[in-house]
């Protein structure tokens, strides 16, 4: 059974998320963005995002062996600079903030690596990717119909 088309069905809320995703990148480095949202939708198991994310960064020119470990990230840390890493240690507090939280350590791994204004864009990115993960996930979009 088909569901909801959400832009359709609430065009202000999807125009909103658009917008805060927008604001979002705004000076972030776009491989940085992919990463923080490939790895976002991996721990939410979002396919139709991982997919669209890990195409968007193969066409911006991002190796393919980052992309393949991205989750994996810990133990291939040697793919990955301090910055991305700690980038990616806090995607995952914040994604899973149900587990635990946003420990203080990784708060303040990223805020060693992040001005202010960066790292309130790095947050904002990853509550962004959450939303439309959970857009996705809870209207069954399908991977490989990337509807942008």
């Amino acid at each position: 059974m088909p569901r909801l088309n959400f832009a359709k069905a609430a065009p202000k809320a999807f125009k909103a998320v658009i917008g805060l995703d927008a604001a979002a990148r705004d000076g972030l480095d776009p491989a940085l963005v992919e990463l923080i949202q490939i790895r976002a939708s991996l721990l939410n198991g979002c396919a139709y995002c991982l997919h669209m994310h890990t195409s968007d960064a193969r066409k911006a020119g991002e190796d393919e062996a980052r992309l393949h470990m991205v989750g994996v990230w810990r133990e291939a840390r040697n793919f990955f600079t301090e910055k991305e890493q700690a980038a990616l240690d806090l995607t995952e507090a914040v994604t899973l903030v149900h587990q635990g939280g946003v420990p203080d350590d990784v708060y303040a791994r990223a805020a060693a690596h992040f001005d202010e204004t960066e790292l309130g864009h790095v947050l904002a990115l990853i509550f962004t990717i959450n939303t439309w993960n959970r857009i996705a996930l809870s209207t069954a979009k399908v991977a490989g119909e990337d509807e942008r």
